[in-house]
């Protein structure tokens, strides 16, 4: 009676309910139908509550459970709790009671698993690249190639500020060139009449403030790395010269006579579309060409929205330790306002923004009233409107019509299996299994 009374009211809830009669249909039940939640008699024919619990963890189900026991039993439900159980209550019981257990062990469950996603993303991180949204899988996978090859050149293309020089250090980092030495290079910062020095190097008295030798950063990089970036900045004579050295892989100091053999990987970074200024005439082809041989791409960071909250607790853990703060995180509604913002800036803007707030901020949370007036009301205007995936006709639409047919859809490409549909429709599979009840498929 009572578990009948139980399934009803949680059917009312939205969720999708199934019964067992005893302590060993439980178990078999849980381990074939995927449960998210089971609420567990300690007191139950053929096997007790306990020995149900111990023997599904004995099996590697680590399903929430909620357990439900008699006056006098507290000893035994303390023992649920040590296996795992995420709560217990005390017979008897109100049915709301229970629906409230079971949200609660569902929640918890869900923030145990993003905690496991977490774990698992900084573990993958390349240095600060942090990520594992499917934006950023493509890198990521390259990146991993290039963890035991050392190509002559490489091209990383992205906005500003959305970490090309991080990409590099990590390249550099991760690769066979480990121990070997980086050298970064401005070509924003470096004029053209300076270019040739600072690459190649110069031989004393090759032109008039030419007082010693001096080594050329392709020379000092040796076996190493030299990253060049924002290569769209340099001149058409800049250019022909760094041409040259990376088709002979040989150069020389200025009013040098001895060829210098170039070991070095070159990483060329850019912001700028490489193909559109040699359509127009900025930049030269074959250059482009010699460049283009291995291209990574870094895409801007609102095409990443899901690696933010990952960014966010990265660069909140690093400002803790410079600055000796203790934030814990940011709060839901400060999250969604980062989440609709559209940062232009990229990675370095979100950077800064936290940045400050940990230089600033006196509370271990993140609240809305921290954030930057952009960002803080950027849930309030509509400039992603436009931006959606399927558009909405102008009658509209059956949206449970949509829903139901998109499941289906769903399940009809997986062949039933439903864990897989899940995964298609970003859902869990209690939520699959909802939505299954609802439209009675």
């Amino acid at each position: 009676m009572i578990r009948r009374t139980l399934v009803a009211h949680l059917s009312s809830l939205g969720h999708a309910c199934s019964e067992a009669e005893d302590g060993l249909q439980c178990v078999d039940s849980a381990q074939t139908s995927g449960a998210d939640c089971v609420v567990l008699d300690l007191r139950m024919p053929r096997m007790d509550g306990l020995t149900a619990l111990r023997t599904l963890r004995a099996r590697g189900n680590e399903v929430p459970v909620v357990v439900i026991t008699a006056n006098g039993g507290v000893d035994s439900a303390i023992e649920a709790v040590k296996l795992g159980a995420k709560s217990y209550l005390q017979k008897p019981v109100d049915v709301r009671e229970v629906g409230l257990a079971v949200e609660r062990a569902l929640e918890d469950d869900r923030l145990q698993r993003q905690v496991a996603a977490l774990s698992n993303a900084q573990r993958t991180r390349y240095g600060d690249l942090v990520g594992q949204s499917d934006a950023m899988r493509p890198l990521l996978e390259d990146l991993a190639r290039l963890e035991t090859v050392s190509p002559p050149t490489i091209l990383v293309l992205g906005e500003s500020g959305s970490g090309k020089d991080v990409v590099a250090r990590a390249i550099h980092a991760r690769g066979p060139r480990a121990q070997e030495v980086f050298v970064e290079v401005d070509c924003t910062a470096l004029p053209d009449t300076l270019f040739e020095s600072e690459l190649f190097g110069h031989e004393r008295g090759a032109f008039t403030d030419a007082k010693a030798t001096k080594r050329g950063l392709l020379e000092v990089a040796a076996g190493g790395v030299v990253f060049l970036d924002e290569i769209g900045e340099l001149t058409a004579s800049a250019q022909a010269k760094l041409l040259r050295a990376l088709e002979s892989r040989t150069f020389k100091r200025v009013g040098g006579v001895t060829s210098l053999r170039l070991e070095a990987t070159v990483i060329a970074a850019t912001n700028r579309d490489l193909a559109a200024e040699v359509k127009a005439g900025r930049f030269r082809e074959d250059l482009f060409y010699r460049l283009d041989v291995i291209t990574l791409r870094l895409p801007p960071l609102r095409e990443r929205r899901d690696d933010l909250p990952l960014l966010v607790n990265h660069f909140l853990r690093r400002f803790n330790e410079s600055f000796g703060r203790a934030i814990e995180g940011v709060d839901p509604d400060a999250m969604a306002r980062m989440l609709a913002y559209g940062w232009p800036g990229n990675v370095r803007e979100l950077r800064n923004v936290l940045e400050r707030i940990a230089i600033l901020g006196d509370h271990r949370t993140v609240t809305v009233d921290d954030l930057p007036a952009p960002i803080r009301f950027a849930t309030q205007g509509t400039p992603r409107a436009h931006r959606g995936r399927f558009e909405l006709p102008a009658d509209g639409i059956d949206l449970a019509e949509v829903e139901r047919d998109f499941v289906l859809q769903a399940l009809d490409r997986t062949g039933g299996k439903r864990a897989e549909a899940a995964k298609l429709l970003g859902l869990s599979r209690f939520q699959l299994r909802s939505r299954i009840a609802k439209f009675g498929l």
